[in-house]
C-alpha cells in the first residue's frame, strides 16, 4: 500500500525536525520513496525543509531535489550555494540538472557551471540549455546507451559496460555509424545470445525506428511515444545524427502539464497558477476573461434592452431567458470539446475533422428535436401554444448554432497559432449567451407581431 501523509504524521515530521530528532526521522522519514519524501518537504516550511534535506546523503539529494513542485524546488535552491547546486547537479540525469538551473539568472548558471567537476556533465547540461523547454531537445537527456555498427559482439559488451555506469534506466540500445547517426536499435536478447564474434550489422534492426527531431516540439513528441507506445525515443539533429534520449517519465510530465493547462484555460485562466501562487497572481490569470465575461453580460443586457418593448407585452417571454442561454452555452462546451481532443491527440487532417464536424451536426439535430419538443410541451402546458413554438424553435435553433460554433471556433484559433482550449471556456459561453439571446427574442417578437 502506498504512502499517504496525513495532517498528524506532517506535524510529527516537522516537531521532530525543530527538535532536531534525528534518530526519529531517520526511523519514520529518511526510508520512505524519494517520491513520498519529496511531498513531506513540499509541505514544511522553508526552514524546516532544509533541515530535514540537509539530513539525506549527496546522492539521494539529487534525487528529492529533482522530485520537489517547481515552488519548493525554486525555495530549496535560493538556500543553497553554488557549490551545492553543483554537486546536485553531478549526481542528477542531465535532463533533470538543465531543468533545474534553467530559471537562474545568467551569471549564476555561470557560476553553478564553473563548480561542476565532470567537465562531461557540465557540458552536457550548456548544452541542453541551449533548447527551448518546450521542444524535444529541451526534453531530452544525454545519456543513453549505444553501439557501433561495425562493432563484434564481444566489443559492444565491454563499450556498453562503461556506458551503463552513467545510465540509470536502459531501455534501448541505439546503433549508429562512423558518424554517429542513427541507424536503428538493438535487442539485447540478441546482443546475449549471438556469438562473440558475430557484428551489430547482423543483429540490428533498422525497420519501424522511430526518432523524433531537436526542434520537434513536446506535444509531438507525446503523440509519437503514445502512438508507438514507446518507453523511450531517440532524438537526431538535422543531419540524422544521434543527440539524445527522452524516457517516458518526462513524456507524462509533459501530458500532465499540458492537461493542466488546458483544463486553465477552459476555465478562464490565462497562465499557469498553483493553490500557493500569490492573490495578485492569481487575480491577474482570472482577471482578462472575467471581464470578457462581464462585457459578454453587458452586451446580453443590451440586447434584452432591445427587446424590452416586446418582453413587457410578452412577460412570459422573459421566463425562458436563462434556459436559452444555459443550453446554447452547454451545447457549444460539448461541441468544442471534442474538436479540442482531436486537434490535442494531432487529428487534425481536413477528412477526419470535418467527419467530427458533420456528426456533430447531426448529434445536434437529434438533441435539438427531442429537447425543443419537451420545452414545447412545458411551455404549451403551463402557457400557451404561441409561447411553446416560439421556445421549441428558439432552442432547436440556438441549438445548431452552438454545435457549429463550437466546432468551427477552436479550427479557427489553431489556425491562427492560439490555443483551441479556451474554445472550452467563457469564450465560446459568453458568445452562445449572446447569439441565443438575440436568436430567441428575434423569434419571440416575430411570432407575436411585436
Amino acid at each position: 500500500m502506498g504512502f499517504k501523509l496525513t495532517k498528524e504524521f506532517l506535524e510529527e515530521v516537522s516537531q521532530a525536525v525543530v527538535s532536531n530528532d534525528t534518530k526519529w526521522l531517520e526511523t519514520h522519514a529518511l526510508d520512505l520513496h524519494d517520491a513520498d519524501l519529496a511531498i513531506i518537504i513540499d509541505e514544511l516550511d522553508e526552514d524546516e525543509a532544509k533541515s530535514l534535506y540537509d539530513l539525506l546523503d549527496e546522492e539521494r539529494k539529487a534525487d528529492i531535489l529533482a522530485e520537489l513542485d517547481d515552488e519548493a524546488q525554486e525555495e530549496l535552491i535560493k538556500s543553497l550555494s553554488s557549490e551545492e547546486i553543483a554537486s546536485q547537479l553531478e549526481n542528477m540525469d542531465s535532463d533533470d540538472a538543465a531543468d533545474l538551473i534553467a530559471d537562474l539568472p545568467q551569471e549564476k548558471i555561470e557560476e553553478v557551471i564553473s563548480h561542476i567537476k565532470d567537465d562531461e556533465a557540465a557540458d552536457d547540461i550548456v548544452d541542453l540549455l541551449n533548447y527551448k523547454e518546450d521542444t524535444a531537445g529541451g526534453l531530452m537527456q544525454k545519456e543513453f546507451i549505444k553501439a557501433k555498427i561495425d562493432w563484434p559482439v564481444n566489443r559492444c559488451v565491454v563499450e556498453l559496460r562503461k556506458q551503463a555506469e552513467e545510465v540509470e534506466k536502459v531501455f534501448t540500445i541505439y546503433v549508429v555509424d562512423d558518424d554517429d547517426r542513427l541507424v536503428g536499435f538493438l535487442s539485447l536478447k540478441r546482443l546475449l545470445f549471438a556469438s562473440p564474434t558475430t557484428l551489430i550489422q547482423d543483429l540490428y534492426q533498422d525497420k519501424n525506428m522511430i526518432s523524433v527531431k531537436t526542434s520537434d516540439d513536446d506535444e509531438h513528441v507525446a503523440r509519437v511515444m503514445e502512438k508507438y507506445d514507446l518507453v523511450s525515443l531517440p532524438v537526431v539533429d538535422l543531419n540524422n545524427k544521434l543527440v539524445g534520449r527522452i524516457t517516458i517519465d518526462d513524456v507524462v510530465d509533459v501530458i500532465l502539464e499540458e492537461a493542466e493547462k488546458d483544463m486553465q484555460l477552459a476555465s478562464g485562466i490565462s497562465e499557469k497558477i498553483e493553490s500557493s501562487s500569490s492573490v495578485w497572481r492569481i487575480s491577474r490569470a482570472r482577471m482578462p476573461w472575467l471581464i470578457i465575461g462581464m462585457l459578454g453580460g453587458i452586451l446580453g443586457a443590451q440586447v434584452i434592452s432591445g427587446f424590452e418593448g416586446g418582453i413587457s407585452q410578452v412577460p412570459a417571454l422573459a421566463f425562458f431567458i436563462p434556459l436559452i442561454t444555459a443550453m446554447g452555452g452547454n451545447v457549444g462546451v460539448q461541441s468544442s470539446a471534442i474538436v479540442v481532443q482531436s486537434l490535442a491527440r494531432g487529428d487534425d487532417q481536413f477528412g477526419s475533422i470535418f467527419k467530427k464536424i458533420g456528426k456533430e451536426a447531426l448529434v445536434a439535430v437529434v438533441n435539438g428535436i427531442l429537447l425543443s419538443l419537451i420545452v414545447y410541451g412545458f411551455a404549451y402546458i403551463f402557457e400557451s401554444t404561441t409561447l411553446g413554438l416560439v421556445v421549441g424553435i428558439s432552442l432547436f435553433t440556438v441549438i445548431m448554432f452552438a454545435a457549429v460554433f463550437g466546432t468551427l471556433i477552436p479550427l479557427m484559433l489553431d489556425r491562427y497559432k492560439i490555443d483551441p482550449a479556451l474554445a472550452t471556456g467563457p469564450f465560446i459561453t459568453t458568445l452562445n449567451d449572446v447569439l441565443g439571446l438575440f436568436i430567441y427574442l428575434t423569434i419571440g417578437v416575430l411570432f407575436y407581431g411585436l
